[in-house]
């Protein structure tokens, strides 16, 4: 099966300030010196990996991608410039404390036109817990500040079932948060990760039931306030649902670039090394995935259904000479039946309950 050429691209900046309690992303402590060398050895994966220039959207994540200096954060931004001529889409993650006024401006000159800030709380207790550096006093001004400059497009992360949070500091963070008048929102429940310091800390994930809670105070508050929940976390006003994820949930090909970073070309998936020393030196190891049609079915099943546009039932059988609904009648008509799925414009979609249960659904349809 032939896909068309990626035109999305994700950009991994591995350094932060400060490394978080619960975080387990690829990433290590901020030195000049390093980031010196890692835009060296990322700038030629790039020449070397994106063959095409005319792409859609570009997402530079992390780690922290403004915890680089000035200098090296332009020079970051230099090396993307001939690949951001016709982007729709230009997001650079950022947290509160290096999103300073200077780096807003360079975003705005090299065309960035999204902004995602690493919120995760609005109480400054629970940030000094998580090993946070900045308070919400830093996050208004960050906001302020993006406003100042006219770059109104910008999400907020938000971890859902941290510990010792209850339902009504929730509430409050939903408050807070509505405050800063966000086009995009996105939440994560607590996932504790081996070898972070909430593991080494038995520090305890949030039971399904309290986490279900959770979700439908987001859910019910976020829909009073005029958001759309379109991806089982992510919450957006209309219109502003985000470009470059809706690439991934559509099963599309995008390049990846920089330290274990994915990718998906040529119907083959690949995740960088996360070795930051070999990489350095150009030694990039890749873990690859070659999908054989059965692959490419399920994750297009899979991904499809993260999100309130569900899966284009029409597209599928296209594509794989197979119609899904036929062959899974039986499962299909029992979850309409619970109100867990519905079909529209010949597209299957998750309700709210559906996405709530969406792993024991995919199932039933691999």
């Amino acid at each position: 099966m032939t896909k068309s050429k990626p035109n999305a691209l994700y950009v991994h900046i591995p350094f932060c300030e400060s490394i978080c309690n619960y975080c387990d992303f690829p990433k290590l402590q901020y030195f000049r010196n390093f980031g010196i060398n890692y835009l060296e050895a990322l700038k030629k994966e790039i020449k070397e990996v994106v063959k095409n220039k005319d792409l859609k959207t570009i997402y530079i994540g992390g780690g922290t991608p403004t915890a680089l200096d000035d200098n090296l954060f332009i020079e970051l931004l230099e090396i993307l410039e001939p690949y951001s001529k016709n982007v729709k889409e230009y997001t650079v993650e950022a947290n509160p404390e290096s999103l300073s006024e200077n780096k807003i401006r360079l975003m705005k000159k090299f065309g960035v036109n999204r902004v995602s800030i690493g919120v995760q709380s609005t109480n400054d207790r629970i940030l000094k817990k998580l090993n946070r550096k900045h308070t919400f006093s830093d996050v208004k001004k960050a906001v302020e500040s993006l406003k100042g400059e006219r770059l109104n497009n910008f999400n907020v992360d938000l971890i859902l079932g941290l510990p010792n949070v209850t339902k009504t500091m929730l509430i409050k963070d939903l408050e807070n948060i509505l405050a800063l008048n966000p086009t995009h929102i996105s939440t994560y429940s607590l996932t504790v990760h081996p070898n972070t310091k909430f593991y080494l800390d038995k520090i305890p994930e949030p039971d399904s039931d309290f986490a279900r809670e959770l979700y439908d105070v987001v859910h019910e508050t976020l829909l009073k306030h005029g958001y759309i929940h379109y991806e089982v976390g992510n919450f957006a006003k209309p219109g502003y649902e985000s470009k470059h994820n809706f690439v991934y949930w559509n099963n599309e090909q995008y390049y990846g670039v920089g330290l274990a970073a994915a990718g998906y070309i040529d119907n083959v998936r690949y995740k960088n090394t996360s070795n930051f020393s070999q990489y350095l030196i150009g030694n990039n190891e890749k873990t690859i995935e070659n999908l054989t049609p059965k692959d490419e079915r399920e994750y297009m099943i899979m991904l499809n259904l993260r999100t309130n546009r569900g899966l284009d039932l029409e597209a599928y059988a296209k594509l794989f000479n197979k119609d899904l609904y036929q062959e899974k009648k039986k499962e299909i008509d029992d979850f309409i039946t619970q109100k867990l799925l519905f079909i529209e414009d010949n597209h299957l979609i998750a309700t709210y309950e559906g996405m709530m249960v969406l792993d024991q659904i995919i199932v039933a349809l691999f």
